[in-house]
């Protein structure tokens, strides 16, 4: 299993150099200048993201557009992420992707992305001000939301298997994260 890496560089990676790599089917993220790449997900893992993709579009309202990695969204000239599924503001999006914060930011854990996505994009989320942050645990399955609250992410819910998982904001959605999985 290929685990994730970054690549030397001399000082910090911007968006120029992103701009530049090789589309070679990995995901490259910037966090706070340090070069991120993943391999591309598992099967189980996409089959998760397509499910909470059909879930929030039939939730969000008009306003509002779901999209999913590759997708870039940029938080800082160095930090250039791409949440597994997102929800932004139609006014917001562009064609070059989302210069600013998502409503909703999700990543689905995997083995060469659960550090990073339990702590370092978890921070940089909090610290972008991204009012919304979920992760969905495969393994489990179950499911995790995060409000951002006084400028800190609080949890707000944590379900798991048949459980149910409810909230209103940012949109109206019930689910159980065992009907995640195929």
């Amino acid at each position: 299993m290929e685990l994730v890496s970054t690549l030397a560089h001399h000082g910090p990676y911007t968006r120029a150099d992103l701009d530049a790599m090789p589309d070679d089917g990995r995901r490259h993220e910037l966090l706070d200048g340090a070069l991120i790449v993943t391999p591309a997900p598992a099967d189980r893992h996409q089959a998760i993201v397509v499910n909470l993709i059909v879930l929030l579009k039939q939730a969000a309202s008009a306003e509002l557009r779901v999209r999913t990695a590759p997708y870039d969204v940029t938080l800082a000239e160095d930090t250039i992420v791409q949440p597994d599924v997102l929800l932004a503001h139609k006014r917001d999006i562009t064609e070059s992707g989302l210069p600013g914060v998502p409503v909703l930011a999700v990543e689905v854990l995997s083995p060469s992305t659960r550090l990073m996505d339990l702590n370092l994009k978890r921070a940089r989320y909090e610290e972008a001000g991204i009012p919304h942050y979920w992760v969905v645990d495969p393994d489990e399955p179950a499911l995790i939301a995060f409000e951002l609250r006084e400028g800190a992410y609080v949890e707000s819910v944590r379900v798991g298997g048949a459980d149910l998982f409810e909230v209103t904001e940012p949109v109206r959605l019930r689910l159980r994260p065992s009907e995640l999985v195929d």
